[in-house]
């Protein structure tokens, strides 16, 4: 029971901070890529590695790890 729990927060605080993210780039004029929202649970520190692998697939000359570092420290 816990670890489900556990888990559906970690997935609601990846979904809720890829949506913020978002929601941000509504009202900004530099847009903020929406995957360091997903970077930001600081109790799952390789968070932000797997987002910076998943920038490099999509974009190879995108590096974004030292963002998405920031944002999971900062939790």
């Amino acid at each position: 029971m816990v670890i489900g729990l556990g888990l559906v927060a970690f997935i609601m605080d990846s979904v809720g901070g890829v949506l913020f993210a978002k929601f941000l780039n509504l009202f900004r004029k530099e847009k903020i890529n929406p995957m360091i929202g997903a970077a930001g649970i600081s109790a799952f520190p390789m968070s932000s590695r797997v987002i910076q692998k998943m920038a490099t697939d999509e974009d190879p000359q995108n590096f974004i790890l030292m963002h998405a570092a920031g944002a999971n420290v900062s939790g």
